[in-house]
């Protein structure tokens, strides 16, 4: 009897067990049809477009969600499916028509294809065309000629997609109902991809160029990418031996990519980048929009800001919300988003946005389900770590105080009487390391890293306040007003607000090497380079010896600082290969060879009205 149980209960459970759940690109051809299209632009080009339509008709009508991207849009063939569709699972699951596209000049589209293309306000004929026009033309023939669809677009893309979002939403198709431009690229030399303050960004770009070039002969899939070889793990050694930016040109990209010459090329805020500055127009925009990024994002801060705060005091749409997380480039599309680097958040944010942000923005405006009430912000506080929602960003009751840099390296919020200076000696040819480990090209997680090694060069000025005796938060952009002299003609100044943990904090991790007791957590920092203080179209040389001023201001940052732990400051004259090195010579440095790269004595005024501080966007008390 026992046995005959034994085999009832055994056929029951062979019987209820679920089948194996498909995954990859078996789960996406499980659910729906791919087609492949050329659509047809106002000029005659035609622009490549893979279609994935739900297979169940039922459900239907559906939503478009269109992604356009200059990375391709494989696999290739209506028999090849990718491994996913939608922003996430979420998408996936509920069944929305996905349309991904080659933007012009890339890949398998037509045409002629321009780094951040620049929009052309006025358009006087079918030849004018730039990214607005493309994606109108493109939503226009998918709403016209894909089966079921409910007339209604939402776009979404990140990085470079996410500059084809911002592009698409201006005089936006009326099918066009909701865009959500994530990291996206917005002005390439203030502040995002390109150069910080005129400091060009050498690890990410180098490494970037390599692989993104030029496309040669009629529309094609990607060939094999065949990684660079950098021949050493130690990117420090490697760009340190590569010497100035024309070597890098002349030796490793053999003057055959065209994009890393523009942007080494153009290196104030010229014309070229003046009218790829994308931001610039995003007036009156029809669409909901959903703009999101990453307070630790390495590439791509800035854009999401300031597209955010531009679309804000221009006739914004009823739906501006601004979405900030705790997480690097992209790290909100992909992972669980509990850390980033060293440093834990107590929570599944990646996830939590995923379900709880994205997906109800899309399912609200191209689904009509649930409420649609969203916040203008919806933003993630690190150092106590918990989401908030405000009606404006930065909030209402953030206001400004300031910071000192005082004697003896103390920090603390008056100024000491007195005017007095620090010192350092910077030599470009033993730049100040970004990092305090080896690495290749740009870390993507340095942004949280650890500063403790560059507290103790001589080259770096490090300043802390007394212990907190109580939490202190900030929310908003951090300003920096240096008062600074030095013996060359050009020299950077590098910024960076540091968290410094007590030394009793408990490790996250036992297995983790890096003892956080004593953590000093990179909050904020940023480069400038000292020939842009008066303006970024036109760079003056310093006077040597004679003092002057630096004043920037460091992308927002939402962060509290916890009781017990202590504010730092530091300030040095490389962040090296972060950013390229300064030979501390007034001169194109694209064209500095070897002996130009000098040694200069840096000195940073402190004392009285005018000496050095940061101003921060303090949140009074407790949350």
């Amino acid at each position: 009897m026992r046995v005959l149980l034994a085999l009832c209960a055994a056929a029951l459970t062979l019987t209820a067990a679920p089948p194996e759940e498909l995954k990859g690109p078996d789960a996406v051809r499980e659910k729906y049809t791919k087609y492949e299209f050329e659509l047809p632009m106002r000029d005659g080009v035609k622009l490549f477009t893979s279609v994935y339509v739900p297979k169940d008709k039922t459900a239907g009508p559906y939503p478009i969600m269109l992604l356009r991207t200059p990375y391709s849009v494989a696999p290739y063939g209506v028999d090849h499916y990718r491994a996913s569709v939608g922003p996430s699972e979420h998408f996936q699951k509920e069944g929305y028509i996905v349309a991904y596209q080659d933007v012009r000049g890339r890949y398998q589209s037509q045409g002629a294809w321009q780094e951040v293309r620049p929009h052309k306000p006025v358009k006087s004929n079918p030849k004018d065309t730039d990214e607005s026009t493309d994606t109108y033309d493109s939503i226009d023939w998918l709403v016209k000629n894909i089966k079921n669809n409910n007339g209604k677009v939402g776009m979404w893309g990140i990085s470079y997609p996410g500059f084809y979002v911002s592009a698409g939403m201006i005089d936006a198709h009326p099918a066009l109902v909701a865009s959500s431009p994530q990291a996206p690229v917005t002005d390439y030399y203030l502040g995002d991809d390109s150069y910080h303050n005129g400091a060009f960004m050498l690890g990410a770009n180098f490494g970037f160029y390599q692989s993104f070039v030029e496309r040669k002969g009629d529309p094609a899939p990607p060939g094999p990418r065949v990684p660079f070889d950098f021949k050493t793990p130690d990117g420090y050694d490697f760009f340190l031996r590569m010497g100035g930016l024309a070597n890098a040109n002349e030796k490793y990209f053999k003057t055959g990519n065209p994009y890393w010459l523009e942007n080494t090329e153009n290196t104030t805020y010229n014309d070229f980048w003046k009218a790829r500055s994308v931001w610039k127009h995003l007036a009156r925009i029809r669409p909901a929009v959903m703009t999101v990024g990453g307070w630790f994002d390495a590439e791509d801060l800035q854009g999401p800001l300031r597209s955010h705060a531009f679309m804000e005091k221009n006739s914004p749409p009823a739906t501006n919300m601004l979405v900030m997380g705790p997480w690097t480039h992209g790290g909100w599309s992909r992972g669980d988003g509990k850390a980033v680097g060293n440093v834990q958040f107590g929570a599944k944010t990646g996830e939590y946005y995923r379900e709880k942000i994205e997906f109800a923005f899309f399912q609200h405006f191209l689904k009509g389900k649930g409420d649609g009430k969203f916040p203008r912000a919806w933003v993630f506080e690190t150092g106590r770590n918990e989401w908030r929602q405000h009606e404006t960003w930065p909030p209402a009751t953030a206001a400004p105080k300031s910071i000192w840099l005082n004697a003896n390296g103390k920090l603390a919020w008056q100024a000491e009487p007195s005017a007095a200076f620090d010192e350092y000696v910077s030599d470009p040819n033993k730049p100040v390391p970004y990092l305090g480990y080896t690495n290749m090209g740009m870390q993507r997680d340095y942004m949280t890293d650890d500063q403790r090694f560059a507290s103790q060069r001589t080259d770096v000025l490090t300043y802390e306040s007394e212990v907190l005796a109580e939490d202190l938060t900030i929310a908003g952009p951090v300003e920096v007003s240096l008062a600074v002299s030095t013996t060359g003609t050009d020299s950077d100044f590098v910024v960076k607000l540091i968290d410094g943990y007590p030394g009793d904090f408990p490790a996250y991790d036992e297995k983790n090497p890096v003892k956080m007791g004593g953590y000093q957590q990179l909050v904020r920092g940023e480069p400038f380079r000292g020939k842009f203080r008066k303006s970024f179209e036109k760079p003056e040389p310093f006077q040597p010896g004679q003092r002057d001023r630096i004043a920037f201001a460091m992308p927002d940052a939402y962060h509290t600082f916890r009781k017990g732990h202590r504010i730092l400051v530091q300030v040095q004259s490389s962040w090296f290969p972060l950013t390229d090195r300064n030979p501390q010579k007034f001169m194109e440095i694209p064209r500095a060879l070897q002996q130009d790269f000098q040694k200069a004595t840096q000195r940073v005024f402190r004392g009285g009205a005018e000496g050095s501080r940061l101003t921060l966007r303090v949140i009074p008390g407790p949350m």
